[in-house]
């Protein structure tokens, strides 16, 4: 460890790791370089925007057989929001890297790269590439700059750093190809990891993330929406895009002041079973609706899908309410194999395909940790395997994993605590379809017992047809896909 005065206020500023060449001092925000025995300031770095993100500065914990503490931070923002990259000093004295985005994590460290690897503009998120660490599946390609820093980082970086970075999959293996430096990149390989595998020590709380989430140097941001005043929940430092659900303005939350990108436009709404910014206790935990997304497919069938955040280190998940069913759905931090055109596999299970459809975004209301907006449009994949499906979605950006499995519309009127009017027995949409098909019902029994006072043995084959009728229409109501 190196202790040094700060050029700039002069307060004793730590270099934990040899390999460290800069610093970001605490107090007055001055970016120290260092340079053989004695330091250069080279300006100010802007402080980072606090986020929910449960790491801090001096969290520990352990990748595979080695400790190591958290000494840096630089966050990045790119089209999609904001994301961390924490700078990790290992208890050898090596170091790497944990990255931090919307609730998942990954740790990796740079490795020497191999022959084969991509240039980064024919990197296509979905397909299967060499990286110069064996073949994986493209996951996204970004193009971001550093917005802010904190602590000691292994390379001068200041706001205004552009970062191109390439991100790939293989079950739970993970690789980075950073491109920043130029065409040829540095790689970094590793795996998606959950704070509890990481045993990970001084986290922050839930109180002290609460406290102090949003807070950009030194202020709390509005939670109004600039155009038309309507209060918004979202959640400051991780919902970056966010559309107000009374005007429909379009707003960047990821600057210190909340700005109007668009003015909304007048248009249709489709009623919402969950209203925005309502809680629930979703397995012991509260939870937040924070948004919710409109979709369609080409033929017609439409769905809702409502984003939630539960808080501290729950993260985000989603509830899709599709022609009166229900849908628990979170991101997949361990990819499926490719076991052909008709099914993946995922433990050792294969999952058979069931649909391959494009899906539209037709409306979008509240807070996302990414831009989303209207006229979005990606590639869906769904795999089915008993009661869960797997699916995929592929963007020209991003290509993702989620698991979902069904949930009874009664466990989620007690979660959010609605009204039993508010959807029916199964869900929104559901109400009308059994109405229809009832009145259907009652037509032919009504229909059948003319007969039947008349003349009883004579009415006996039109007895049976209505017992028949009776059956027959639950197995001739499709549902659509989910």
């Amino acid at each position: 460890m190196q202790t040094v005065s700060c050029p700039g206020c002069g307060a004793p500023l730590e270099f934990k790791s040899h390999a460290s060449v800069m610093a970001v001092c605490d107090f007055c925000r001055t970016v120290v370089v260092k340079d053989a025995d004695a330091v250069r300031d080279l300006g100010k770095m802007a402080a980072v925007l606090e986020d929910y993100s449960p790491i801090q500065i001096g969290t520990s914990g352990r990748y595979g057989e080695r400790a190591f503490t958290v000494v840096g931070r630089i966050q990045l923002r790119w089209s999609g929001g904001i994301w961390n990259e924490w700078y990790l000093l290992f208890g050898d004295g090596g170091n790497g890297w944990l990255g931090d985005s919307a609730g998942r994590y990954v740790i990796t460290l740079q490795r020497a790269l191999e022959v084969g690897w991509p240039v980064f503009e024919a990197i296509q998120p979905g397909r299967e590439m060499e990286t110069g660490a064996g073949r994986y599946i493209a996951a996204e390609r970004r193009s971001a700059r550093c917005i802010a820093g904190q602590g000691e980082l292994p390379f001068r970086v200041g706001a205004g750093w552009e970062a191109r970075v390439a991100d790939f999959r293989r079950g739970s293996d993970f690789v980075t190809l950073d491109y920043s430096d130029g065409d040829r990149p540095a790689l970094y390989a590793g795996a998606a990891v959950t704070l509890e595998q990481m045993g990970c020590q001084l986290l922050r709380d839930d109180e002290a993330i609460k406290a102090s989430a949003g807070k950009y140097r030194g202020r709390v941001e509005s939670l109004s929406c600039p155009q038309c005043g309507t209060a918004i929940a979202y959640l400051p430092g991780i919902t970056a895009s966010l559309v107000c659900q009374a005007c429909r303005a379009q707003l960047d939350a990821a600057t210190p002041v909340v700005q109007v990108l668009a003015k909304g436009e007048e248009a249709g709404r489709t009623p919402l079973t969950l209203p925005l910014g309502s809680t629930g206790q979703v397995n012991g935990r509260e939870t937040r609706v924070l948004g919710a997304l409109v979709r369609a497919d080409d033929e017609g069938n439409r769905w809702t899908e409502y984003l939630l955040h539960g808080g501290g280190r729950a993260g985000f998940s989603w509830l899709i309410e599709s022609d009166g069913e229900w849908w628990r759905a979170e991101g997949m931090d361990e990819w499926p194999a490719e076991a052909g055109a008709v099914a993946v596999r995922h433990d050792r299970v294969a999952f058979t395909k069931l649909y391959d459809y494009p899906a539209r975004t037709e409306q979008v209301l509240g807070a996302f940790y990414w831009k989303a907006q209207a006229g979005d449009t990606v590639r869906v994949a769904e795999y089915q395997h008993g009661p869960v499906r797997l699916s995929s979605e592929l963007s020209d950006e991003e290509f993702t994993w989620s698991r979902s499995s069904r949930v009874a519309y009664d466990q989620v009127r007690l979660w959010f605590k609605l009204p039993a009017a508010q959807g029916g027995a199964t869900g929104a949409g559901a109400p009308a379809r059994v109405t229809r098909t009832g009145r259907f019902l009652l037509w032919l029994v009504l229909l059948n017992l003319v007969p039947l006072v008349l003349h009883f043995s004579g009415a006996a084959p039109w007895v049976l047809v209505g017992l028949l009728a009776l059956a027959l229409p639950p197995s001739f109501i499709g549902k659509d896909r989910q």
